[in-house]
């Protein structure tokens, strides 16, 4: 369990919770109401300052449902909330319908968030990388279909 502080600056926002025990991400909410015209994209208030530990993330996920039956997309996902921001949470979201707006009312659940470990990154320059590890060959769908 990691303690996350966070400050509520919109009224009536709930705190994101987990649906279920043992759930990955937390659902957060939209603290507004918005429409979100055909192929626009927006960024959605969630009315939550967060105050993240250093060495960890939370990243903005989308619900899988809301995939599935709406035209709600997460284009940046996994979005990443640093630990030094303290500003205001947004969620970037994509209307993908060509032709229909997109109505979120405030309360809807319109994302999840994913606390995650970063560790930091220390490169290590060398000559040559494929003589460290095996090289797995190919990439970008190289064991897909041809």
């Amino acid at each position: 369990m990691v303690d996350v502080y966070v400050e509520i600056c919109r009224e009536g926002v709930e705190l994101p919770a987990y649906a279920r025990q043992g759930d990955a991400g937390m659902d957060v909410r939209a603290a507004v109401d918005m429409t979100i015209e055909p192929q626009k994209t927006a960024v959605v208030p969630t009315g939550l300052k967060v105050a993240i530990p250093e060495g960890y993330e939370i990243q903005v996920r989308p619900r899988s449902g809301l995939s599935l039956k709406t035209s709600l997309r997460i284009p940046n996902s996994p979005g990443t909330i640093d630990s030094g921001y303290r500003n205001e949470v947004g969620v970037i979201v994509w209307n993908a319908s060509n032709d229909t707006p997109l109505e979120i009312k405030a309360g809807d659940r319109i994302a999840q968030f994913v606390l995650q470990r970063v560790p930091v990154i220390n490169f290590v320059p060398v000559s040559d990388v494929s003589q460290i590890g095996e090289d797995r060959g190919g990439g970008f769908g190289s064991t897909g279909k041809e």
